[in-house]
C-alpha cells in the first residue's frame, strides 16, 4: 500500500495513521521502539501510549481516543502481552473499530506464533489462568461475574485476532 493510501476512504476524519499496541515491558526499548521508529522515518503518525498520552490525563480515555482516531492498528503479541489487562482491553477496543470500518489491522506476533494465541496454550494459558484466579476472588457476585464476561472478550479477540494475516518473528530473530 502507498505511503498516506488510505484503506478507509474517509481518512481526513483520522488524527494517527497507526496506532501501536505493544506490551511496555516486553518490547518497549527493544523490537517495538524500532518498529516505530520505521513506521515514523515513513512519514506517518503513529500513537504510541508513551508519546500521545500528557501527563494528567487519563490514560484509558486517551487509549480510548487514540484507537478510534486511527486509521490502522499495529498489535506486536510478545510472549507476556496476555499478562496485562489493558493490552487485552486495547485489543477488545481495536477489534470492535476494526469490525464496525474498513481499517487494516496488522498482527505481529513477536517470540510467539499465532497458534499459541489461537489456540491460548503457553503463556497465554498463563495469563488467563492467572487473571481467572485474581477475578474468582472478587467477593462481589455481580462483579466477579462481570469479570469473567471479560475474560471471554479477551479470549474471543485474542482468537480473531490470530486468525488474521500478520507477521512472525519468532525467537532469535532479531526484527
Amino acid at each position: 500500500m502507498p505511503k498516506h493510501e488510505s484503506v478507509d476512504s474517509s481518512s481526513d476524519k483520522y488524527k494517527y495513521d497507526v496506532f501501536l499496541s505493544f506490551r511496555g515491558e516486553d518490547t518497549r526499548k527493544t523490537f517495538t521502539d524500532h518498529l516505530y521508529t520505521a513506521i515514523v522515518n515513513e512519514g506517518l503518525i503513529v500513537f504510541r501510549d508513551n508519546e500521545e498520552i500528557e501527563r494528567g490525563e487519563t490514560i484509558k480515555s486517551e487509549l480510548e481516543e487514540g484507537i478510534q482516531e486511527s486509521r490502522s492498528w499495529v498489535v506486536v503479541f510478545s510472549e507476556k502481552y496476555a499478562f496485562s489487562s489493558w493490552c487485552l482491553d486495547e485489543l477488545v477496543m481495536i477489534l470492535q473499530c476494526k469490525n464496525n470500518s474498513n481499517r487494516l489491522l496488522l498482527p505481529i506476533f513477536y517470540h510467539g506464533h499465532p497458534s499459541d494465541i489461537r489456540k491460548q496454550s503457553g503463556f497465554v494459558s498463563q495469563a488467563f489462568y492467572m487473571h481467572e484466579q485474581k477475578f474468582k476472588s472478587e467477593v462481589d457476585d455481580t462483579r466477579r461475574k462481570d469479570m469473567m464476561d471479560k475474560i471471554k472478550g479477551w479470549r474471543t479477540a485474542l482468537a480473531e485476532v490470530a486468525n488474521l494475516a500478520g507477521m512472525t518473528f519468532p525467537n532469535g530473530t532479531n526484527g
